[in-house]
């Protein structure tokens, strides 16, 4: 299947009632609400509405048989439960998934599209150059409990910390979580990795490790987890232990805040970004304007020598062929179908078939199947070459675009974003989110409608991509992302929406 970004065919789209993504599609995609008996022209054809359709929901070109496959993205997106004839609605009504269980992939040698030079300026950030040569565009100090029994301590340690920052950085954050104890093997190594490390992101100029005692996730193992070279930025408390675990928590933040204080932004090229690339809250919109455009940024960073980071492997479901295909390797290839089918197996291992997607707010929005919100969510990843695959708690160590394992939801993926390294993490929305992450968390609306009923959530308006062309869309988005990588708050920052999720997959004792 060859890849299409699907805005990449389009020109002037600010008229048209209703947008066909390639001609061998079956159905469009209404921009407006549409009503029965309206007449629409979609491309060169004129299609005569049999139903009424909502905004982002999609219609039939000509008849479809029973059975049959219907095709968006150039690719099928489920199969017609029924006979659908020319105008009618499409929808979860008459459409279904053709996905199952796992599939036999073959390695047919390495087909990565190489990204188009461009003559373009490459802007440069101002960043926060660690010792290990990674850049944050951010200087903040963390506090990372190993155990839930000690979140609320890390919140208001967070709280008094912050009257000690006096504009010498960018803040104090407490990420509280429920784990850490009562946890077994995978489950437990799950959340031990994930917190080393989002203490190696290079957004945390300090990090507190605040431990209990007696807990499962004990905190010299996990300080076991970070390189000796990391630690002098680092400071642990263990409650138990202390006659006055607020005072103790408070001298460590005082020690890390007059370290990292002496950290200075400067400039730095923009393949020093590592970007995190996510979608939550999705509609049929999604795939047409705010992923492509995301994907453009992908592409951007990834052609510059810097890393994107693409996860939500259910996500992927359907639309797996489009990302192996640009594997730069069969090593590669090998490990992204491994890592495919495995989160298939964890799915029926539980009894719950592989396509229990998309969500309400998804249908609501206009997607039918798994297959068709995978197509759309993929974009986010570009066309550059994928050069790595990594387990979640993993971190990033190539350039270019490496696939993260982890789930589709929106705390645990940003979570486990933020944990690769990624330094600031691209989130489009079709239906809105207040949610952010450790890192800035930009959201970008696939749909202008949104962006103007939720300024205060809304980073950008993808929206514009139609009346303003793809090309412009990236020029202004690209511009602002440089804005906020040099200090400018994500609106998630502004509202103080920080949070973690971890992926608990085992059982609790």
């Amino acid at each position: 299947m060859a890849y299409s970004n699907p805005m990449s065919i389009l020109a002037e789209t600010a008229s048209l009632l209703a947008l066909q993504v390639a001609p061998e599609d079956d159905v469009a995609v209404a921009l407006q609400p549409l009503e029965a008996g309206q007449s629409v022209r979609v491309g060169a054809a004129e299609v005569q509405l049999r139903d009424p359709v909502p905004a982002g929901h999609k219609f039939a070109l000509h008849g479809i048989e029973a059975g049959a496959p219907v095709r968006r993205y150039r690719a099928p997106i489920g199969l017609a439960t029924r006979a659908i004839v020319a105008g009618e609605h499409v929808h979860s009504h008459n459409l279904h998934t053709a996905l199952s269980g796992e599939l036999a992939y073959r390695f047919t040698g390495a087909q990565p599209q190489p990204l188009s030079p461009t003559d373009r300026a490459v802007p440069d950030f101002r960043g926060y150059v660690r010792a290990d040569g990674s850049v944050g565009t951010r200087n903040e100090i963390w506090i990372l409990p190993t155990v839930g029994c000690v979140g609320r301590l890390g919140e208001r340690l967070a709280m008094k910390g912050a009257g000690l920052v006096e504009g010498r950085i960018d803040g104090v954050h407490a990420f509280n979580h429920p784990f850490g104890c009562s946890q077994l093997g995978a489950d437990l190594d799950g959340t031990a990795a994930i917190l080393a490390s989002l203490a190696l992101n290079p957004n945390a100029g300090g990090v507190l490790l605040l431990g209990l005692g007696c807990e499962s996730n004990q905190l010299d193992a996990l300080l076991s987890r970070i390189p000796f070279d990391r630690r002098a930025r680092l400071r642990t408390v263990r409650a138990q232990s202390e006659s006055d675990e607020f005072e103790a928590g408070m001298t460590a933040l005082a020690e890390l805040i007059d370290l990292a204080s002496a950290d200075q932004r400067q400039d730095v090229p923009l393949s020093a970004l590592r970007l995190g690339v996510k979608c939550g809250g999705s509609d049929a919109m999604s795939g047409l304007t705010a992923n492509p455009l995301i994907g453009r940024m992908a592409d951007a960073v990834a052609q510059a020598q810097g890393s994107a980071i693409l996860t939500e492997i259910p996500e992927i479901f359907g639309a797996e062929t489009l990302l192996t295909q640009r594997a730069e390797n069969e090593a590669v290839f090998d490990r992204l179908t491994q890592v495919v089918n495995r989160f298939k197996r964890y799915f029926l291992d539980h009894g719950e078939p592989v396509s229990e997607n998309p969500s309400p707010g998804n249908i609501a929005g206009g997607i039918t199947t798994l297959e068709e919100k995978s197509l759309g969510a993929v974009q986010k990843g570009g066309i550059a070459t994928v050069t790595d695959v990594i387990d979640y708690g993993a971190r990033i160590s190539r350039t270019g675009l490496t696939i993260l394992e982890g789930p589709g939801n929106d705390a645990v993926s940003t979570t486990a974003l933020a944990a690769a390294g990624a330094t600031l993490t691209l989130f489009s929305t079709g239906r809105g989110t207040p949610l952010g992450s450790p890192v800035p968390t930009v959201k970008i609306a696939s749909n202008s409608a949104l962006a103007q009923r939720k300024p205060g959530w809304i980073d950008f308006d993808a929206g514009r991509v139609l009346q303003e062309g793809m090309d412009v869309a990236a020029d202004a988005l690209l511009a602002h992302i440089v804005a906020i990588a040099s200090g400018a708050p994500a609106r998630n920052e502004v509202n103080d929406e920080r949070a973690i999720g971890i992926w608990k997959r085992g059982v609790t004792l």
